[in-house]
């Protein structure tokens, strides 16, 4: 019996090693179950700024997708992974960069999601260091909610504000147009 334990370990531990994406210094997993849905990597890239690698990003959903759109608008269940690559990541720079990211995904409309923004923020306030991982995961009927490291910071309501946060990433103006391709799997 014990033979068969430590076989099984083995065979599930190998079996996750070829499950994940690696991006830069970052490891993602290949599949995320939200719901007891599996969802599946889309893509995944690496958020640049002046040729310095700030998070590694993953994309998860039911079936993939290549059309930004779509999936902003689409109310199943859909996940981003950030993986904090750079200890230039600051929780300042975080929620300056969230803070523009909505500008540009509403087109400057924020106001009817100002709350939601601001639930946002607060939950990004606490510091942010290298090798922090965020999931993001919107389900539907009950939200979008924001993980740390494991640990849920909050749920914030409404399709409105899902599909801005999406857009960050996903709109015609993203925040890093090359991540954009990649988590489209482009």
């Amino acid at each position: 019996m014990k033979k068969f334990i430590t076989l099984t370990l083995v065979l599930c531990s190998i079996n996750l090693a070829f499950a994940q994406t690696t991006v830069g210094d970052a490891t993602l997993p290949s599949t995320l179950t939200v719901e007891d849905q599996n969802l599946t990597l889309n893509g995944a890239g690496m958020r640049e700024k002046f040729w310095i690698d700030l998070y590694a990003a993953g994309l998860y959903l039911k079936s993939k997708s290549s059309d930004g759109g779509k999936i902003m608008a689409a109310n199943e269940p859909m996940a981003i992974k950030l993986h904090i690559v750079s200890k230039m990541v600051s929780s300042e720079k975080m929620i300056d960069a969230i803070e523009e990211g909505f500008e540009k995904s509403t087109n400057g409309n924020t106001a009817p999601i100002a709350f939601e923004i601001e639930k946002v923020i607060g939950f990004l306030k606490e510091e942010i260091k290298q090798d922090d991982v965020f999931d993001i995961i919107h389900t539907p009927g009950k939200g979008v909610v924001l993980i740390k490291n494991g640990q849920k910071k909050g749920v914030i309501e409404g399709m409105d504000f899902k599909k801005a946060l999406f857009g960050i990433w996903l709109a015609d103006h993203p925040a890093d147009d090359d991540l954009k391709e990649s988590m489209l799997g482009k």
